[in-house]
């Protein structure tokens, strides 16, 4: 029939595609776990300096400097969305998320709203400050932290209780330029430790006259986790992974020390300069362990309802940034996100990376990280191997596909009645190899299979 003529017809003009496409070329600056991943990949071939590329991992501010004017092929990825600061610079992240509660209320009302208080009260600092004082004078006593709104690994935070200490903060920030050693750094800026350095000029966006910061209400009761996913957005594609560590400051936390960035900073870069941590040890556990602890703490219903709740951040927050995101098919981005959990279990967002360190703390860590990016290189897919309707791929779950996607096989139950559960498995168990064999045999009998 005429039917299956066509569907052959497509089926050859696909084969010719990837036949084109036998070798991937690819290329990218950061020398981590990430070129460990994309040199062992099965006919990936790696592309020095200007020669033509089919996949780069850039960093963000190669984006800045050469995006607008690299034509891309239709097959061509790149790892990060033209204005991906939307999301991953702390200001903006607040400022979109604000606007969308704000949206929210108009459109659905104040229930559906309250849906977004998930971030602290936040103020952009200089600019907001007045807005601010107001806000401290309401609640005397209650710590704040200051966070400047581009840079990464705890550089630059502090935790003050009085204005003074933000008066003499103002003094030092009014008027002063940014210097080009502190906030501009060269283009291609590397860590000692290997990672690339996010505070890029890209980030900074060049016409901040002084430093931004922004001041947080500081969440007094915390546990501390963190979680990876790979994103879309138009429509919006979320993958949200399964494994991931929580993270633990290796101090006794205590607020009578409001100084001790080892209390209060989990940051790996932080806590591996303690006198007393412990390299093979660390300061992370397992997502999984993570939430088998607090099953057999708490309870399982607890552990659900947080763990839902999480799932509720991830959407809320990259539909707050949907509208304002520059799609783009030839781009995709890996976001790690940075809750911190309180002792009520209420998961509260911190903040979100563009570029979440790829570079290993340890055996385990490198594991995580090599197994995250494997799968993340099958979602992109260059080999063209996948339908497009898979609901699982390795370590990774469709949890978000232009709506929810249902663990369940059929269609979502979107009538607000039944019992919905969102395709999500964060701190489950995480078969991926077994699962990605049985993914690509079954993908491999329905190529032979015959029209």
């Amino acid at each position: 029939s005429g039917g299956s003529d066509q569907d052959r017809d497509q089926e050859k003009e696909l084969q010719k595609g990837k036949m084109q496409r036998a070798s991937i070329r690819f290329k990218t600056t950061l020398m981590n776990t990430l070129m460990d991943v994309l040199r062992n990949r099965p006919g990936w071939v790696e592309v020095k300096d200007e020669g033509e590329w089919d996949f780069y991992w850039c960093d963000v501010s190669w984006l800045r400097e050469n995006f607008d004017h690299t034509y891309m092929g239709e097959h061509v990825r790149i790892s990060h969305f033209r204005n991906h600061y939307e999301l991953t610079r702390k200001n903006y992240m607040v400022k979109n998320l604000k606007r969308f509660r704000k949206q929210l209320e108009r459109e659905a009302g104040k229930l559906e709203a309250a849906k977004c208080d998930f971030f602290p009260k936040t103020f952009e600092m200089p600019c907001e400050y007045h807005l601010f004082v107001e806000e401290f004078r309401k609640n005397p006593g209650i710590t704040w932290i200051m966070k400047p709104v581009a840079r990464s690994q705890g550089k630059g935070i502090f935790l003050f209780r009085r204005l003074k200490d933000i008066m003499d903060w103002k003094k030092g920030t009014a008027g002063k330029k940014l210097t080009s050693l502190e906030a501009q750094p060269a283009r291609n800026t590397v860590n000692p430790s290997g990672s690339h350095d996010t505070r890029s000029s890209e980030d900074q966006k060049d016409e901040i006259p002084v430093e931004n910061y922004v001041a947080q209400r500081y969440i007094e009761n915390p546990y501390l986790i963190g979680g990876e996913m790979a994103v879309s957005y138009i429509p919006l594609r979320a993958w949200l992974y399964r494994d991931g560590f929580a993270r633990f400051s290796n101090t006794r936390f205590t607020l009578n020390s409001i100084d001790d960035q080892y209390v209060h900073l989990t940051n790996v870069a932080v806590q591996k300069t303690s006198p007393d941590y412990h390299p093979k040890k660390g300061c992370k556990w397992m997502l999984q362990r993570f939430r088998q602890y607090l099953a057999s703490k708490h309870g399982p219903e607890a552990v659900e309802t947080l763990f839902s709740d999480m799932d509720n951040i991830f959407i809320r927050s990259l539909q707050s940034v949907q509208k304002v995101i520059i799609s783009d098919k030839h781009c995709f981005e890996l976001y790690g996100y940075d809750i911190l959990i309180d002792q009520d279990l209420k998961p509260w967002l911190l903040e979100v990376n563009a570029s979440p360190s790829l570079t290993a703390s340890s055996q385990e860590d490198y594991e995580l990280k090599t197994c995250l990016l494997e799968d993340t290189l099958h979602i992109v897919d260059m080999e063209a191997r996948l339908t497009g309707r898979e609901k699982r791929v390795g370590g990774f779950d469709l949890m978000w596909n232009d709506g929810p996607v249902s663990r369940e096989e059929g269609g979502p139950d979107l009538s607000g009645m039944g019992n919905f559960v969102t395709n999500t498995h964060l701190g489950c168990v995480n078969d991926r190899k077994k699962q990605l064999r049985q993914l690509f045999r079954s993908l491999q009998g329905q190529k032979k299979t015959p029209n």
